[in-house]
């Protein structure tokens, strides 16, 4: 319970006195007996003491008295009158002083304490105690109760049978207060007989001790907190503030040990952040080394479905394997920074990364890393595109080619037959005729085996994967081809010789077969076209394809007026035969086609006719999804693009203007990076809408200039480039507390640095730096001149002339090795920063860091590990004893330790 608020005036109580009934009996005893203890030790130098606490304060003389004792101040002259009015008087004297110290009673009143009220008389002593003999303890920043439970902390943690925690059951063993008294004279008290089990013992020791060697009167007895459940808080506070201000002697060495710790703290804490940068950096940059190899594989799978798995994987690692390290990579420039930033506050070297490790070898790989990144996800969409070609233009060529292979089933035999040397000469005849139509109909085929070679050799140069079956396919096709052309030109001879012996013919066939077989030919077409296989990527390719089947659907009439008219000649043979009662060996001579496969044919035609309309629906439907996705894709792109560089530029300008102080800089920036950080459902939203387009393999639209990649590195971008701003400024800030510059200075260091980067990059250039301290009164033109800030006319000119590049290389060195330690030919704000508060402000040097060891050491040149131990807390004594060199001066003792060269070794002076 802390009552002071930190502004000298103390915050309402616990309203513990404002409830009669709230305190304890026995609390009350120990408070009586304790409070009445405290007040004697006091009134005993004014020559007096009180029995009853309540009754003796009641005329108001002996707490005015009480009072001028601990304040050494005199109060009003008091009234000598016995009347209750005279006692009210000298009691709101009293009270008064105490109000003019900052002191708030509450509940508290002249005419309780004139009453003999004891609640209300112990509640008044009590705030007397914490505002005279609590309030000025300060301990590590921490003041009043903190700061005294603190105190008792560090001067028992060598004790392991120890812990206090709190004001009241941390003291009932009796251990707590031996071990004060033991930590601060340890010949009063042989701690290692004490025992645990043993309070009344303890305590008892204790007291005794404390009245009889350390002048503090006894405020309670051993029974008092033996028999209570929960001692008194404030009669244990009371009686510990009596030995903190008994042991106030070695607050001396106390504060050298505070010095030495906050030291050996920073020194511990920059170790560690070196160590955890090294393990990152190095986890990092074996991920890209095991990353890129896999992104550098180009070799092709065969099959869509392989190649659609890599593209899933490859969406796996941008959606979850890449952002952890996008993280991981941020977090190591920013521990890379405050690391950087804390060993120049704390005056030590600027760290060195190992070979291999800095910063900028970091962002090199993950460069080689976005660059095999960009180029495998190009790749792996071109061999998407060529598999659906191969698989489109393999399907293609089995559906030719084994309609070809149907075709010429049966051909070659049929060449191969020598029928015409017993035939009659109307055999003859006819059989030459059916000759004639073979060849018009051979020729008729040579263009589906000109498309058949065609798609073979395209699925070659496409590298199909199963090439060596089609090659062997296709040239099958063509040396059956080469030998129907062959056989067939051998028939046609050999049907010529014996021409001239034959001379009857049945026109009427012959029509009938010329006619029948380019309709057929165009009917196995039209099937073969109607059945054909299409891919399309926009709406007006299909648009083309509907068009075209409109027109297709336009010849229908006049091709079955082409089909009335071949059926006509057939049922005029039919009538011929029937008339004239002609004997007909077998079918029509001249060609194989009869009606009922053309009927059958043409059914056929008209079947997939309407089929036809409906693949030509289905994809003109699956289309306009497509440019829905697109559109769809390119509304939300359209506003994420413009929205990720709009932030982008308001990050910039925030982070170069002044409006406000740090604090409210980077209160606005922390409020744009959680605006930010609530956009990520959008892209969220734009990832899914970028995947429902890559699964329909839809691969351009034209309604966007943003493509995904696009808005992932600026989102990438926009994250990294808040959280650095965030972090240039709460370095600013450190930089600021810790340095003691005001609001004043930082404004005029970042209104000068502004005013000279001039292409707004956030960085200077050496001369654009040289010209900014100039402009800050840095004489930087003489290199054995002191700076003191301030130029005179002969200064001036030097100044102008070093305007003019003239400046004395060497000083402007020493300065840009400070600023720029990577030799980058660039200074940051924060560098800039940096330097000029090594300028305008001091810090700990290892001078003093020796001072404060010489002090702990009892002005010996030496300390001993014993010394170091019982002034330190463990981890750091130990920390101390590891690194300190043994001392080989003249009086050097065995075990002593050199803290001198340790303290040099801390800032970077020599090697720790």
């Amino acid at each position: 319970m802390d009552h002071y608020d930190g502004e000298g005036n103390y915050m309402q109580q616990e309203d513990d006195w404002d409830r009669d009934l709230l305190l304890d009996p026995a609390w009350e005893k120990q408070q009586r007996k304790t409070f009445t203890a405290w007040c004697n030790s006091h009134l005993r130098k004014a020559g007096t003491q009180i029995e009853n606490i309540e009754e003796d304060f009641r005329d108001g003389l002996k707490l005015m008295l009480l009072l001028e004792v601990i304040s050494g101040e005199r109060l009003a002259k008091p009234e000598r009158g016995k009347m209750r009015v005279h006692k009210i008087s000298n009691v709101n004297k009293a009270l008064d002083f105490i109000a003019s110290k900052g002191v708030k009673l509450v509940s508290i009143g002249a005419e309780e304490i004139v009453d003999g009220n004891a609640k209300m008389t112990l509640g008044m002593i009590w705030t007397i105690i914490l505002r005279f003999a609590i309030q000025d303890i300060s301990v590590e920043e921490t003041s009043a109760k903190e700061g005294l439970l603190l105190w008792c902390q560090r001067k028992t943690a060598p004790y392991k049978n120890v812990n206090i925690q709190n004001f009241h059951i941390s003291w009932k063993d009796g251990l707590g207060f031996c071990a004060l008294i033991h930590r601060h004279r340890p010949e009063l008290i042989d701690y290692a007989k004490l025992r645990k089990d043993d309070p009344m013992t303890n305590l008892n020791t204790a007291f005794d001790v404390a009245e009889k060697y350390l002048d503090i009167p006894k405020m309670l007895d051993a029974e008092d907190i033996v028999g209570t459940a929960r001692p008194d808080e404030k009669a244990i506070m009371t009686y510990v503030s009596s030995f903190y201000h008994a042991f106030s002697g070695a607050q001396k060495a106390e504060t050298a040990a505070n010095r030495i710790c906050k030291v050996l703290a920073v020194n511990q804490e920059n170790e560690q952040l070196m160590e955890d940068y090294e393990k990152l950096a190095s986890d990092l940059l074996e991920w890209i080394r095991r990353t890129i190899p896999w992104l550098e594989n180009r070799m092709p799978e065969n099959t869509m479905q392989a190649m659609q798995q890599k593209l899933e994987d490859f969406r796996d690692y941008r959606r979850l394997h890449k952002p952890p390290k996008v993280q991981e990579k941020c977090q190591l420039e920013i521990n890379f920074n405050t690391l950087q930033t804390k060993l120049r506050l704390s005056n030590r070297p600027a760290f060195m990364p190992s070979e291999g490790k800095m910063v900028s070898d970091i962002n090199n790989a993950w460069g080689n890393l976005e660059g095999a990144e960009k180029g495998y996800e190009e790749w792996l969409l071109n061999e998407i595109r060529r598999l659906e070609r191969l698989d489109h233009l393999a399907e293609k060529f089995r559906q030719k080619a084994a309609i070809h292979e149907a075709w010429t089933e049966g051909k070659e035999d049929m060449l191969q037959k020598r029928d015409y040397e017993t035939a009659s000469l109307s055999e003859i005849k006819a059989l030459l005729k059916k000759h004639e139509a073979f060849e018009s109909d051979l020729a008729a085929h040579q263009d589906r085996v000109e498309q058949i070679a065609a798609i073979a050799q395209e699925l070659n140069e496409l590298d199909y994967y199963d090439s060596p079956s089609v090659n062997a396919r296709c040239q099958r096709i063509c040396d059956q081809w080469d030998a129907l052309g062959a056989l067939t030109q051998k028939r046609s001879e050999a049907l010529q010789r014996t021409e001239k012996l034959l001379e009857t013919i049945d026109q009427l066939y012959l029509e009938f077969a010329k006619r029948a077989a380019p309709f057929n030919n165009w009917m196995e077409g039209a099937m073969e076209d109607l059945q054909d296989t299409f891919i399309v990527h926009t709406i007006e390719e299909i648009q083309g394809l509907s068009t075209a089947h409109e027109q297709f659907k336009a010849t229908l009439p006049e091709a079955d007026k082409e089909r009335q008219a071949i059926l006509g000649i057939h049922n005029e043979i039919a009538k011929i035969v029937q008339t004239y009662h002609v004997n007909m060996a077998g079918t029509n001579p001249y060609t194989t086609i009869n009606p009922q496969e053309i009927n059958t044919k043409w059914d056929k035609v008209r079947q997939l006719v309407p089929q036809r309309d409906q693949a030509l629906i289905e994809e003109h439907a699956r289309q306009q999804n497509n440019e829905r996705l697109r559109r769809q894709f390119a509304n939300q792109a359209n506003v994420i693009g413009p929205w990720i560089q709009t932030k982008m530029e308001e990050i910039g300008r925030i982070s170069i203007e002044m409006h406000g102080t740090l604090e409210d800089q980077l209160t606005h920036l922390r409020q744009y990076e959680k605006s930010i950080v609530n956009y990520k459902p959008k892209i969220d939203q734009l990832e899914g809408d970028h995947q429902l387009i890559q699964e329909a393999l839809i691969f351009d639209n034209k309604h966007t200039n943003y493509t995904m990649e696009h808005i992932r590195v600026g989102w990438e971008q926009l994250l990294t480039t808040i959280a650095r701003t965030i972090n240039e400024i709460e370095n600013q800030i450190l930089t600021r507390d810790a340095k003691g510059i005001s609001q004043d200075q930082l404004n005029e260091f970042r209104a000068s640095f502004n005013h000279f980067d001039r292409d707004h990059s956030g960085t200077l250039g050496a001369e654009e730096f040289k010209a900014c301290l100039i402009s800050l009164g840095f004489d930087i033109a003489n290199d054995a001149q002191k700076r003191t800030g301030i130029m005179d006319a002969e200064d001036f000119k030097t100044c102008l002339i070093s305007m003019g590049y003239n400046l004395g290389e060497n000083e402007f060195s020493r300065i840009m090795s400070i600023v720029d330690p990577n030799r980058m030919g660039i200074v940051t704000f924060q560098a800039f920063i940096d330097f000029m508060s090594r300028e305008t402000a001091d810090t700990d040097t290892a001078d003093q860091v020796m001072a404060s060891f010489k002090v702990l050491a009892g002005d010996k040149n030496y300390i001993l590990a014993d010394e170091l131990r019982r002034e330190l807390p463990p981890d750091q004594a130990d920390y101390c004893i590891a690194r300190m060199a043994p001392y080989t001066g003249p009086d050097a003792v065995p075990g002593a330790l050199d803290y001198m060269s340790f303290s040099t070794a801390l800032y970077g002076e020599s090697d720790l």
